[in-house]
């Protein structure tokens, strides 16, 4: 029952950043190019709190709180990497994916089981 109302929130949260998109475009804070980055970044937030939530109330044969959190941070990386990449700091935009990928696995290196 409790996954069910999780993945109702999600659905409403997911809407909210869709709209939170359209209306930066609207307001002329980025390019149309621009509205699926922001979508992803904050996707990632998203799914970072979500991974919060896992790590408080683990469930039996559930993904786990340190993958949820691997797959927000991955999702954060794509898309400012994707922003990055459109306003010509592609070097940067390089470093940002990688930087979050060596984090990952680091963190999973050093996680105990």
């Amino acid at each position: 029952m409790a996954e069910s109302r999780r993945e109702t929130l999600s659905i409403g949260v997911f809407l909210i950043i869709i709209v939170v998109a359209i209306l930066l475009y609207a307001a002329s804070f980025i390019e149309w190019t621009l509205i699926i980055p922001v979508v992803l970044v904050l996707s990632g937030c998203w799914t970072l709190v979500l991974a919060g939530i896992r790590a408080a109330n683990p469930q039996k044969y559930a993904r786990g709180a340190f993958s949820t959190m691997g797959l927000g941070l991955l999702l954060i990386a794509v898309g400012g990497g994707w922003y990055l990449f459109s306003v010509n700091l592609a070097l940067y935009a390089l470093v940002l994916i990688l930087l979050v990928l060596a984090a990952i696995a680091i963190a999973a290196a050093l996680r105990r089981k």
